[in-house]
């Protein structure tokens, strides 16, 4: 596998971001995105949201410095949450995961959250393999979807020797 590292989004990133989040199969995956994530306006209004929230880090993930997904923290009811979306191009190369490490390590807020639809397999084996455990299960309407899916909770709490 080529060299993961993660960078600050910036404005050249946001072409190919809106073409990664727009991706048919990865809407499927991901279920609770835009309602229409065709719709570039509705976009470039929801990142230019994102990257001014004091409470959001936003960052690119690279592999061999080039484009290959999103990861960010930020907050949700009280709650330190993370996600990442990997373009298609960098499925199933370990490439998730090692972002998620990485944005793990450099988060020193614990316990982090994370939610994802009971569908979507890979990211359900990202989450276990960077040692986040299920917590809660319930039902959302997925925006991406336009139907309710079921939704699983989980978290990564401090390590009980304080790691």
């Amino acid at each position: 596998m080529a060299h993961i590292d993660l960078r600050e989004l910036g404005d050249d990133d946001l072409d190919a971001t809106f073409e990664m989040m727009r991706d048919s199969a990865a809407v499927e995956l991901a279920a609770f995105t835009a309602s229409d994530p065709n719709d570039r306006a509705r976009f470039d209004e929801w990142i230019a949201r994102e990257r001014s929230n004091s409470d959001v880090s936003l960052h690119v993930v690279t592999e061999a410095g080039g484009f290959a997904g999103t990861a960010a923290t930020f907050m949700t009811d009280g709650d330190r949450e993370v996600t990442f979306w990997i373009a298609r191009h960098a499925w199933g190369r370990g490439v998730a995961t090692a972002a998620l490490h990485l944005l793990v390590s450099r988060e020193p807020t614990r316990p982090l959250f994370a939610r994802v639809a009971s569908h979507n397999v890979p990211s359900i084996a990202v989450l276990e393999k960077c040692g986040f455990t299920e917590v809660s299960r319930n039902t959302d309407f997925a925006p991406g979807l336009g139907r309710h899916v079921e939704e699983i909770v989980f978290t990564l709490v401090p390590a009980l020797d304080g790691n």
